[in-house]
């Protein structure tokens, strides 16, 4: 039965205000405003998800055909550039108990940054490799650098990594689809010239029709171009979230056909950015730097303030977080830390899960 019971000032505040902030242009709410609509979330069930005693990192995150994917790279020489790299997709269906599905590497390549995206009925990884050579490590050539992927159309059978065309001299990252056409970060020097100054180095807006052929589309950044994390809006608006400099990060807005931007700074660093949706709202995950040391945060994104949301359990070699949003309204987040130590007090670095769950 329809109630003829007024809505209270309150009440309308809560039902329209998390959306329009969500997609509210630069300035257009004070952040103490903003702050106060921000419900507060508790981290739960946090638990370490993998650990194998080789460098594990690099996470992401999605929900394809009722399972959960969980996404990283690993290897036994560390953090740095190595050949040994390769990336490792572990399974759940209820994201407490994991198995491997699939594992792959490119030789003389450091295969890293994994990446999943939902594209023509099929479930891709996308990797940025640094070409290192038959020694296998630590040196790399920008230019060499080359674009793969990996993909499924049933979850048990992957593909061979397959190298992407139009990738070559670029440095891929996060990607996304909308309109049946897919979008890639690529990273690359400036008419391929690599030097020490990263203000000569842009992000790419690459774009492909079956995921595996890209071309160049537009420039997110056009100098001190870097890790970024790419999201459509229901209009087709897409936004980007890009790593920037010590003092801030990046914000990126534009709207078909994708070519012209609008870009404005975010306050404070955020590494190996995500973004992602949960409910009305628009999150961001990523390493910033606190009085305590490196730590992976989330962070609301309203206009151009990020909010704070949680901090995870992390330290030292830490972030690169991915985000899935569960059926009940709960989040679930993955992330890498090296917070944890072995029984001789040597840190490990290992892959992490928890749930968040908000409190309006």
């Amino acid at each position: 039965m329809k109630s003829n019971k007024p809505i209270s000032v309150g009440g309308i505040r809560r039902l329209i205000l998390p959306a329009l902030l969500a997609t509210a242009p630069a300035g257009f709410y004070p952040s103490s405003l903003a702050a106060a609509e921000m419900p507060a979330v508790r981290v739960e069930n946090i638990r370490r998800a993998f650990h194998n005693g080789e460098h594990n990192a690099f996470t992401d995150l999605i929900r394809w055909r009722g399972r959960f994917w969980l996404a990283f790279r690993s290897s036994p020489d560390g953090h740095g550039v190595f050949a040994s790299g390769s990336v490792i997709i572990l399974s759940s269906d209820d994201a407490k108990s994991w198995r491997q599905v699939h594992r792959f590497s490119v030789t003389e390549r450091d295969t890293r940054d994994p990446h999943f995206l939902i594209f023509g009925q099929k479930l891709f990884i996308y990797t940025g490799t640094a070409h290192v050579g038959k020694e296998g490590k630590r040196h790399t050539d920008w230019n060499a650098h080359l674009g793969y992927a990996s993909w499924t159309d049933d979850g048990p059978t992957w593909a061979k990594p397959r190298a992407l065309e139009g990738t070559y001299g670029h440095y891929i990252w996060r990607a996304a689809a909308h309109g049946g056409k897919a979008y890639l970060c690529a990273r690359r020097w400036r008419e391929h010239q690599p030097g020490a100054d990263r203000s000569t180095m842009e992000a790419a807006l690459l774009e492909s029709e079956d995921g595996l052929h890209w071309r160049f589309r537009s420039l997110i950044q056009e100098t001190l171009g870097n890790e970024t994390a790419l999201l459509f809006q229901p209009d087709g608006t897409l936004i980007a979230v890009s790593r920037g400099s010590p003092e801030h990060s990046f914000l990126g807005r534009t709207r078909p056909p994708y070519q012209e931007w609008t870009r404005e700074n975010l306050p404070g660093y955020v590494g190996g950015p995500m973004l992602a949706r949960w409910g009305d709202r628009l999150v961001v995950g990523g390493r910033r730097t606190t009085p305590q040391g490196s730590r992976t945060n989330l962070l609301w994104l309203v206009g151009t303030q990020l909010l704070p949301l949680a901090e995870l359990p992390s330290g030292g070699d830490n972030s690169y977080p991915g985000f899935v949003e569960l059926d009940d309204g709960r989040g679930l987040v993955s992330w890498y830390s090296t917070h944890e130590k072995e029984a001789d007090g040597k840190p490990i670095t290992a892959i992490y899960l928890a749930e968040l769950t908000t409190r309006s």
